[in-house]
């Protein structure tokens, strides 16, 4: 079905930090399937994991456990918990960040009748943030402020309501005793990598616990490792913590798979038959993600996320000198980045892949750029590069 507008070119395979279309012309690629394949294309690891579990058993369904469903959920817990998370118990495998961010919303909605002893109580409203997007099915999408993608399919799910990001005093008004669940982004990605302040984090979470409300962290795009932190929450204060964190895109570098980590209050509330899914956390995924998380929370590949995060920060800021009547603004932390240019860039994305450069734009007007964790200092140099020649054709169009 036609839901994308896509470009008239078939990609036909990939290699680490490049795509190649069926007429095997290469693209330096800083989409990374929209922040997914963090080891890059065609990781051989990932493909042997795949090869040796597809040989062993792929699907069991919930009805059993298996045993790499059960490393991963002990992984992801423990290893958050030695990065500062102590607040981490337990943990819900699904398909996809939405599907996680669906889990997480329903999970709140059971919070307030669990607190209040009540099925009829009022305590049921959802908190969300202007420009915020958390997915695309129903309970999702009534939490993604966007009239584009929200109106077509009105009405939404009621009880959700939306304050401006970062604003410490409108969210103080708006989060009540009748508030279930606050979801917010760390990072703000597809909204136009825009970064939450440390005062706005504290606040929700000191606002959350006067009102008996949840608070449910969407790092979904900004988590693993995309920001040189095992978490993006991580680049805050001690007090800035979840009561869920969802998960999703680079936990298994393109397999699909996605999570909902919950601190033990939630985990103790939920009870068999309160949520399921047919093919979350299912052998071959829980294998790939396995070995994928494990790659991803090492010490040293953060260190390299940074350090690579921090010198193509450098260069964008240099293009923002360079070009200051199209480029207003440089955002981001590791390698979520963005560019904020002074109009739609939607042309630039074209300008871009005729250079041999994949981007993606995201709201405010901005390029985002995702490339693989595994990005070397010259594949960044030159798609820097291939950025610029792309800037300086679009500076002719204003």
């Amino acid at each position: 079905m036609t839901t994308y507008g896509r470009p008239n070119i078939i990609i036909s395979r990939g290699k680490g930090c490049h795509l190649y279309d069926t007429n095997d012309r290469a693209y330096l690629d800083f989409t990374a399937g929209i922040a997914v394949c963090a080891l890059g294309h065609a990781d051989p690891e990932v493909a042997q994991v795949l090869y040796e579990q597809a040989k062993t058993l792929v699907h069991t369904s919930n009805l059993y456990y298996n045993d790499k469903a059960g490393e991963l959920a002990e992984k992801i817990v423990t290893t958050t918990q030695q990065s500062g998370g102590k607040w981490a118990s337990k943990i819900f495998l699904a398909n996809s960040g939405t599907e996680a961010n669906e889990g997480a919303l329903k999970f709140a909605r059971k919070w307030g009748k669990h607190v209040t002893g009540n099925d009829n109580t009022t305590k049921t409203g959802i908190v969300s943030f202007v420009n915020g997007f958390h997915g695309r099915s129903m309970g999702a999408l009534s939490a993604t402020y966007n009239p584009k993608y929200q109106l077509p399919f009105a009405p939404l799910v009621p009880g959700f309501k939306t304050t401006p990001y970062n604003d410490v005093e409108q969210a103080l008004n708006i989060i009540n005793d009748d508030t279930c669940g606050v979801i917010v982004e760390p990072f703000q990605g597809e909204g136009g990598v825009h970064p939450a302040t440390t005062e706005f984090l504290e606040a929700l979470r000191k606002r959350c616990d006067e009102t008996g409300a949840l608070l449910i962290f969407d790092e979904i795009q900004c988590g693993l490792g995309r920001t040189g932190k095992l978490w993006g929450h991580e680049h805050h204060s001690d007090i800035c913590k979840p009561d869920l964190l969802t998960m999703a895109k680079p936990l298994a570098n393109g397999v699909p798979i996605g999570a909902v980590l919950t601190s033990a209050k939630v985990s103790e509330m939920i009870k068999p038959g309160d949520h399921g899914t047919t093919f979350g956390g299912n052998p071959l995924a829980a294998g790939v993600a396995l070995n994928v998380f494990g790659r991803l929370s090492e010490p040293s590949f953060l260190k390299s996320v940074t350090e690579k995060g921090n010198a193509m920060k450098e260069d964008l800021n240099a293009l923002k000198d360079a070009y200051p009547d199209v480029v207003k603004a440089v955002r981001g932390e590791g390698l979520l980045l963005g560019i904020e240019l002074v109009k739609d860039p939607s042309p630039i994305v074209k300008m871009a892949r005729e250079r041999g450069l994949l981007v993606v734009t995201a709201g405010s007007n901005t390029v985002r750029i995702v490339p693989p964790l595994t990005l070397t200092k010259e594949e960044a140099r030159e798609g820097i590069a291939r950025l610029a020649g792309a800037i300086e054709e679009f500076k002719t169009t204003l």
